[in-house]
């Protein structure tokens, strides 16, 4: 079967990631990039030969011969592009945050839908190696029945360099990194029923939250704790690793700094190093994003060809998103939120 033709929209700060993980890719290439600043579609052009640029999407939509798009803009755009691309029936990877708001992303996948295409956010979080392990262990049953889980994300490192419109949203956080914690929680432990959460701005100069702290019940009846800070400072920086602690009927799983996995269980106790590859165009400490990455997006290209639904689907991801939704409106009302009330 030839190799997928695909197009990537907006060429900014993470695309690049996104086209590394599209050349190391198995059936699928980018055959033409979009962006409004002709500086940035110059730079990645160049960097990774591509020579059909675009200004515009609905002109690269409309002139290129493509088997999908890779949306990689910011939140604004998402609504729009992803309508544009399924009126062209084009299979869509759309960047998180996937929309603006709730109702936005229930449009987004209800216009794929109805144009009969598959739709993918680009929620890497979950296929970071070290989350896969875990995952993998827990559904071994080697720990037994899992009833508490924490999934925490504590650091002090500037994020803002890199992207300072992260300062200057009224919503950080949790939209920005929670949602990724979020989703590892659903991927662990099942759907959530009911989630309380509470939030913190410690830094002064930016406008949303940078410390979150979330309950969740979920449906199989485990507990979950997920956490996040930027306003952390610990004596060795952890960023940007992910920590899971697990308890179960039969043990426990701890997985730590360093990606230092600890299982307790049937068998023992044992310990190994998780720690993800770093590709040949990967840098720490950035290599465990950059990994999963290139496996969400060989993940799509399989999923693609064989005519699956993702894992992380437009039709999942709304359970993600209103995740989101329900721990803004939990730490603004101080209580807790029902999930079915959201998504029906």
């Amino acid at each position: 079967m030839a190799d997928l033709r695909g197009g990537l929209i907006g060429c900014g700060f993470f695309a690049v990631n996104q086209m590394h993980g599209w050349r190391d890719a198995k059936g699928a290439k980018i055959v033409a990039i979009c962006d409004r600043d002709p500086e940035r579609l110059k730079i990645v052009g160049d960097q990774f030969g591509i020579e059909r640029r675009y200004a515009d999407a609905a002109e690269m939509m409309a002139k290129e011969a493509l088997d999908f798009v890779d949306i990689a803009t910011t939140v604004g755009s998402h609504r729009a592009l992803v309508e544009l691309a399924s009126s062209h029936r084009l299979p869509t990877i759309c960047q998180k945050p996937f929309a603006p708001s709730l109702e936005d992303a229930k449009a987004m996948v209800a216009a794929c839908g109805n144009a009969g295409v598959p739709l993918m956010v680009h929620e890497n979080f979950r296929w970071q190696s070290p989350i896969q392990t875990v995952k993998a262990i827990l559904d071994s049953g080697e720990i037994g029945t899992p009833f508490f889980g924490r999934i925490s994300f504590r650091s002090a490192y500037d994020v803002f360099s890199g992207q300072p419109y992260l300062a200057e949203g009224e919503r950080f956080i949790i939209e920005d990194l929670g949602i990724h914690i979020l989703d590892i929680a659903r991927f662990l432990f099942g759907d959530a029923t009911t989630l309380t959460a509470r939030t913190k701005r410690v830094n002064p100069r930016i406008r949303g939250e940078d410390v979150a702290t979330i309950l969740l019940d979920h449906l199989g009846g485990v507990t979950s704790v997920v956490d996040c800070s930027y306003a952390t400072r610990l004596p060795v920086e952890p960023f940007p690793e992910t920590f899971v602690e697990i308890d179960g009927s039969d043990g426990t799983l701890r997985l730590g700094q360093g990606y230092r996995l600890t299982v307790t269980g049937k068998e023992g106790t044992h310990e190994q190093d998780v720690a993800p590859p770093v590709l040949p165009w990967a840098s720490r400490p950035w290599h465990n994003i950059q990994e999963s990455v290139a496996a969400i997006q060989q993940h799509w290209v399989d999923c693609l060809k064989a005519g699956r639904e993702t894992s992380t689907s437009g039709a999942d991801n709304l359970k993600t998103f209103a995740l989101v939704e329900a721990a803004y409106a939990s730490a603004r009302h101080r209580q807790p939120v029902e999930l079915a009330d959201l998504l029906r």
